[in-house]
């Protein structure tokens, strides 16, 4: 039985930091929601100054609102834009739990005490529709303890739902169900989490941490006690859990001070408590070390200190690291590893890994031993946390960012391999290992044409793994021999039903000649073969910019015919997108920035990953956008404006001077749209960055159906002139004079105001895109030229900041 939700609204009981981000991650995805805490019970010292009582609505919703209140203010940003915040109503549970009859979901998140829990849940039974849902967020108690003796209608309609931490960041979502829970419904709320909430969804059973924190405890339990008995320091063991392992650069005593070691501490107890049962309850055992910090306060990033400490010194800030043999805090010590050195320069992660694990020196022998404990203890425990190993991969890698799951790390070691390695250092080999071995099979999967199939343990066979329909991996269709055209920066790929991707794959996906070529003669081949063209790609970004380097020796050499050369095709490259006769779609996320931007600025349509950095920052680096990304925005920010004759055009244009002066990048795809790179009517928004390619595929199929046209230039482009610059300069020389910018500043200020208002005319014109376009390209030129320009190219790329002289 398929169910369709339909979640219009929502209640939200408790405010604290995971009540509270949840709330407004709902108000993210256009779900108002209303936020209740407890009521205070004495009044403040300026509360009974101002006259107030404990029956003062004020009073009363003041634990709500002070909690909310520090969640508005937290960074990163738990709001797409600010003005979500508007969609979360503050109440509080004496006076507003009845109001929950009118949500279609209710999250409980309260205190992680069961009896909080307990008494919570008999108090929405009472209020919430028979038909509403009912789910709690909670990081390991027992999902089916918290409605005993609740009425069975309640209970079917209830189970568990494991945010990860910041809730609009991490895409980890773990749902939990009891023996009660109607499956159709948890069913339709995980299709519900990834398409609305952009989730990744991980069914996990009613055990001790679920899946990812009972992993995670586990891997950093072990970390710690390992490093204590190899004798390493805190700076060597993140060296070797980070990265290097094909974990995030936070490997694991930075990510404890994020956490909190407090919380760190506290999730060990919890699990040594309910796992009496494990073989490897010793694991979980207090680490005196981290005791004692938890004792002295020193809780991590909120409290200043944790496993480092930043200190402010003549020098600048300085990052200490702990000596957990002394207590006390050193300067940090890059570790000298010859194997770190060697395996930095592989980018493939499973070889990466795997030479890690294969060398001899201190941190190889580190590394086998952490990851062949941790591996063991996944295997070991498969049955009881997850139903496949799927579940458990992706967990991990949704919910703590590894690239590869444990699984996945098994096949990248060597499932064979790594048995008989264990056997020969007299470790039990994990009955999942061996079953899979007896069976023939050398992996847990497999990859069949652009499908992955995983190891089903019940089948004892290959199962196809289930995904929703939107989901396309771009690697495994290179793995299916879908590339039609290749060089080293860039591919098109066949995407199926006649369209292709363009595919950019160079760090950090900046763009040069390999990808401004390659898509020149994609659409020579999409002209002839397919019917429509999406550019994007599944790396970290889609696209960090031009390639700066290139034109740092370009500027160096004083080659300003290959410096012209370059802007011209890269002009031409993206601003003849819309003219081409089939529909073009950008498909981006992560980092959209400078020449990747006005890529996509060049698309008929984008599909955009909710969490999306989008930008035209070339300001930061002395230059402008040239590759007519100043004149798209001239046109975004002008074209809603009725022509005619007293038509004031100076504020969309002055809109356009700031978003480019300023360098303005948006945190989120609703920030680009309220910064004018995205058009209404031309953005398709997603939530699940999985779907994004996808989306962009659905995009020029349906824009195929509808008859799709190709757009002529515009010749319509207000050009205010010579006033319009005047006014310009004058808000250029108060900045100055009030010492906001620098004189360079000012200079490429005023460039950019001589662009946005038509060069040298003397009033208003309406000029062609290529008018502005010569414009920007004749400034780019100018900029390159200034001495200050190659200094700030050079502080960008070295410390990935722009510098302000």
């Amino acid at each position: 039985m398929n169910i369709m939700l339909r979640i219009r609204k929502a209640a939200v009981i408790g405010a604290g930091n995971m009540g509270a981000q949840i709330a407004a991650h709902l108000a993210n995805v256009g779900i108002p929601s209303l936020l209740m805490d407890i009521v205070p019970n004495e009044l403040l010292p300026e509360e009974s100054k101002r006259g107030l009582t404990l029956q003062s609505p004020e009073v009363r919703n003041r634990v709500t609102k002070t909690l909310f209140e520090r969640a508005k203010k937290l960074s990163p940003a738990p709001f797409f834009v600010s003005e979500a915040a508007n969609l979360v109503r503050l109440g509080n549970v004496e006076d507003n739990l009845a109001e929950i009859k009118d949500a279609d979901w209710v999250i409980e998140a309260v205190l992680e005490r069961m009896e909080l829990k307990l008494a919570i849940h008999a108090k929405i039974a009472a209020h919430a529709r028979p038909e509403a849902l009912v789910t709690t967020n909670t990081s390991g108690l027992s999902i089916a303890g918290m409605t005993k003796g609740l009425p069975l209608e309640y209970r079917r309609r209830f189970f568990g739902t494991h945010f990860f931490n910041p809730p609009r960041y991490m895409r980890l979502l773990e749902l939990i169900p009891t023996p009660d829970t109607d499956l159709a419904l948890l069913k339709a709320f995980g299709e519900f989490g990834e398409a609305v909430l952009g989730k990744g969804i991980v069914h996990a059973k009613d055990t001790p941490g679920f899946v990812a924190n009972r992993i995670g405890c586990f891997d950093m339990q072990q970390v710690a006690l390992l490093m204590i008995d190899e004798g390493l320091s805190i700076d060597e063991v993140d060296a070797i859990t980070g990265p290097a392992m094909g974990r995030p650069k936070s490997a694991t005593f930075r990510l404890g001070d994020i956490v909190g070691v407090d919380l760190m501490a506290q999730m060990g107890r919890n699990l040594r408590e309910l796992l009496q049962h494990d073989p490897q309850i010793a694991v979980f055992r207090q680490v005196e070390f981290i005791e004692d910090m938890v004792k002295r306060g020193w809780w991590g990033e909120k409290k200043g200190q944790g496993f480092y400490q930043r200190v402010k010194t003549d020098k600048g800030r300085q990052i200490l690291t702990l000596d957990y043999r002394t207590m006390e805090y050193r300067p940090q010590q890059k570790p000298q590893f010859d194997s770190l050195e060697a395996v930095s320069k592989i980018s493939n992660r499973a070889e990466r890994i795997r030479t890690l694990c294969a060398a001899s020196d201190k941190a190889g022998v580190f590394a086998w031993r952490h990851l062949s404990a941790v591996l063991s203890y996944a295997a070991d425990r498969l049955a009881e946390i997850a139903e496949d190993v799927v579940t458990v991969d992706n967990a991990m890698k949704w919910g703590y960012n590894w690239e590869l799951g444990p699984f996945e790390i098994w096949d990248a070691l060597g499932v064979a391999a790594t048995a008989e390695r264990l056997a020969n250092e007299d470790r039990a080999v994990p009955t999942v290992v061996r079953d899979l071995l007896a069976a023939g099979k050398n992996s847990f999967y497999e990859d069949r044409a652009s499908r992955r199939s995983f190891f089903d343990l019940t089948k004892r066979g290959f199962v196809a793994e289930v995904e929703a329909p939107k989901v396309i991996h771009l690697p495994r269709l290179h793995k299916a021999h879908k590339v039609v055209l290749s060089n080293p920066g860039a591919s098109l790929i066949d995407l199926g039903d006649g369209v292709a991707c363009l595919e950019f794959h160079t760090k950090m996906n900046v763009i040069g000649g390999d990808q401004l070529g390659l898509l020149k003669q994609s659409l020579e081949e999409v002209s002839k073969n397919f019917i429509g063209l999406v550019i994007g790609n599944q790396g970290p970004h889609f696209s960090a910019g031009a390639n700066l380097m290139l034109l740092t020796t370009q500027i160096q050499n004083q080659d300003w015919d290959e410096v012209d050369l370059s802007i011209r095709t890269f002009q031409k490259a993206t601003s003849s997108l819309r003219q081409f006769e089939k529909p073009v779609v950008a498909a981006c996320h992560g980092y959209t920035l400078g020449g990747g931007c006005e890529v996509t600025l060049g698309c008929d349509h984008i599909v955009i990953a909710a969490e999306t950095y989008m930008g035209l920052p070339e300001v930061g680096v002395g230059l402008i956008p040239g590759a007519h990304g100043s004149k798209e925005m001239l046109v975004r920010c002008t074209e809603q404006i009725i022509r005619n004759d007293e038509a004031d055009y100076f504020p969309g244009v002055r809109h356009a001077w700031e978003t480019l002066g300023l360098a303005k990048v948006s945190t989120s795809a609703a920030e680009a749209a309220k910064l004018r790179f995205l058009r209404n009517g031309e953005t398709t928004v997603v939530l699940n960055r999985d779907w994004v390619i996808g989306e962009a595929k659905a995009q020029v199929l349906q824009m195929v159906a509808q008859g799709y046209r190709p757009r002529p230039q515009r010749t319509d482009i207000p050009a205010i002139g010579e006033a319009g610059l005047t006014l310009f300069k004058v808000i250029l020389q108060q900045m100055r004079g009030a010492g906001q910018i620098s004189e360079h500043d000012q200079k490429i200020g005023s460039k950019l105001a001589y662009i946005l208002c038509g060069g040298d005319l003397t009033s208003l014109h309406f000029v062609s895109e290529q008018y502005i376009m010569d414009l920007e390209r004749e400034v780019f030129l100018s900029l390159c030229g200034e001495p200050k320009t190659v200094e700030r190219i050079k502080h960008t790329l070295k410390t990935g900041k722009p510098l302000r002289n």
